[in-house]
């Protein structure tokens, strides 16, 4: 059993410091937001991921798991400090470090024995040399530390699953014996484990999900050519993904990316090449082709509803993807944003991010669910792709609203039978005019 201490209490810091404690380490988890640190203490969770709310409690009701606003309570006999604070984007496009600077400081003015400290919040290429030196400079007195960098690689909405079973664990340090300490706190979840150096490991991040971003701006427009030349995405990825050279995942056309890592991150690796002299070309493309769906979305509509100064729009849909209630960089925003600006009034339904969607979009009317969403409605927006929506009662849909036209960003429904079912429908590259409805996959009769 090791003692580890966790700094932030995110995403990231809160699905780290309940799955160590789960492997049966003694976790402390701090925050410097105190309102936050008492509400988890309540059991209150500040964040929605499925599974996490039970997982924390189990831990705190064992013992396992602590919650502080004290550098001083968090460091005490701890081996290992995990740094999991926020790196918004700066103005500029670079990662603002003011959270990861503080932590650091923090760390060396309270430590009192030698400590391995891992940056796992996503952070620019050399962040780690740089943690190093603000850590020496602000000791009191010199104390052995060493830092090693672990990148998290947790997709919201399935955070644990991807903690519990990773597909590889990086491990970045100048200092072997570090990162092998760090290694064997990984080992229980008995996936590859690279070792390499700093900034190797924080490359491997940004490299990732730069990569990811592309895979889903590519297949966004070959999603505009399709529909323009008669063909249908849906069947165009899954002809694709079938080849393991390009694999099944992140190729479903639609509104983009967005959320807390795919915008900033990729934002942040242009950044870092163009002050080291190189265009990112791909990285400029992979963000223009981004940028413009949100926006292709509203004059869709238009195409399709005409003016729509006084009209009722509705939105199916808020948080930026299904199984989480984060509105960082959500497409819903950009979306309800640009209606209102055409004089559309702006309805909306999220299974579990209408509370924080408040907050961003005052201005949106939040319905109590998909059908009070529906009622007078002229037109709605499929903008996240909720389970609960793809089984929804399209007819009692239908039959509640003023108009029945339907704009899917999400490709959840088959526009053969909606179209069977009296409504006007459009959804994302499905230029087959509903001729087919699924891709036929043969086995090999041999």
């Amino acid at each position: 059993m090791r003692k580890i201490s966790v700094i932030g209490v995110g995403y990231v810091g809160l699905v780290t410091a309940a799955c160590f404690s789960d492997l049966g380490n003694t976790v402390i988890a701090l925050d410097v937001d105190e309102k936050r640190i008492a509400g988890l203490k309540r059991g209150e969770m500040p964040i929605y991921e499925p599974g996490l709310k039970e997982l924390v409690q189990r831990n705190v009701n064992a013992g396992r798991l602590v919650f502080t606003t004290s550098y001083q309570d968090a460091l005490k006999d701890s081996e290992f400090v995990f740094i999991c604070v926020g790196t918004p984007s700066a103005v500029d496009g670079d990662a603002d470090l003011k959270y990861v600077e503080a932590a650091a400081k923090s760390i060396a003015e309270n430590m009192q024995a030698p400590l391995i400290v891992i940056n796992k919040s996503t952070v620019p290429v050399g962040t780690g040399d740089w943690v190093a030196e603000i850590i020496t400079e602000a000791q009191s007195k010199p104390i052995d530390f060493w830092v090693v960098s672990c990148p998290e690689f947790l997709r919201e909405g399935s955070a644990i699953a991807d903690f519990m079973s990773p597909h590889r664990t990086v491990l970045g340090s100048l200092h072997r014996e570090a990162a092998d300490k760090v290694a064997q706190l990984h080992l229980p979840l008995r996936a590859p484990i690279v070792i390499t150096d700093l900034r190797t490991a924080e490359m491997i991040k940004y490299a990732s999900n730069a990569f990811l971003a592309t895979k889903i701006s590519f297949i966004n427009e070959i999603a505009d050519i399709c529909e323009s030349l008669g063909a249908d995405v849906k069947e165009v990825a899954a002809g694709m993904g079938f080849d393991p050279r390009i694999g099944k995942h992140f190729l479903e056309a639609g509104l983009g990316y967005g959320g807390s890592c795919f915008p900033k991150d990729v934002k942040a690796l242009a950044f870092m090449a163009e002050e080291m002299g190189h265009e990112p070309r791909v990285l400029n493309s992979v963000m223009t082709v981004n940028s413009l769906r949100r926006g292709m979305m509203v004059n869709r509509l238009k195409n399709m509803a005409g003016d729509l100064n006084g009209k009722t729009i509705g939105l199916l849909g808020l948080a930026f993807k299904w199984n989480t209630d984060d509105m960082r960089d959500a497409p819903s925003v950009d979306i309800a944003e640009a209606l209102s600006k055409e004089g559309a009034r702006v309805r909306a339904f999220d299974p579990v991010a209408m509370d924080a969607a408040k907050e961003i979009l005052p201005k949106v009317e939040m319905a109590k669910d998909a059908y009070e969403l529906a009622e007078g409605a002229d037109a709605l927006i499929v903008v996240t792709e909720w389970n609960e929506f793809k089984n929804l009662d399209l007819e009692r849909l239908r039959d509640s609203m003023r108009q029945p036209l339907i704009l899917d960003g999400r490709n959840i429904y088959l526009p053969e039978q909606m179209r069977r079912l009296g409504f006007t429908y459009q959804g994302i590259g499905r230029g087959y005019n509903g001729i087919k409805t699924e891709i036929e996959v043969r086995p090999n009769a041999a």
